[in-house]
């Protein structure tokens, strides 16, 4: 794990995004509350918060960071959902692996939720939108 001992604590935030292109059929049933196991939406926020506060516990050599706020948004899209996570803390390392966690956990929450009626579900594009804080100062895709 690397030192972070001697980094400034900064105020940090880091937002992530990914995609979850669904079949027409399989977006009617969860548009309408018509999923058997419930509503894929509201437990993939869930997860994604969840996950976000257990990032180090997934991914090895990652720092445990008191987060002072996440927020998971899915986004109607034609063919599915955009999903968009926010992680933020005060700390010595940044945020970007509990918001790119987050996204990559609530994505799996739906596809879990509605396999049932659509294997075909795909995810994707899971990236890094925007970091601030730290030495690095602000990072936005362009």
């Amino acid at each position: 794990m690397v030192d972070v001992g001697r980094k400034a604590v900064t105020k940090r935030e880091a937002v992530a995004r990914g995609t979850i292109t669904i079949a027409p059929d399989a977006l009617r049933l969860i548009r309408s509350g018509q999923i058997a196991k419930g509503d894929p939406l509201q437990a993939a926020r869930v997860a994604g918060i969840m996950a976000a506060k257990r990032t180090a516990d997934l991914i090895p050599l990652c720092h445990t960071l008191p987060l002072s706020h996440v927020e998971v948004e899915l986004r109607d899209r034609r063919n599915g959902y955009e999903i968009e996570a926010t992680a933020k803390t005060t700390g010595q390392t940044g945020v970007e692996m509990e918001a790119l966690t987050a996204v990559a956990a609530a994505a799996l929450t739906v596809y879990d939720m509605v396999k049932a009626v659509d294997k075909t579900m795909v995810i994707g594009e899971i990236r890094l939108i925007k970091k601030t804080g730290g030495r690095g100062g602000t990072y936005r895709r362009t």
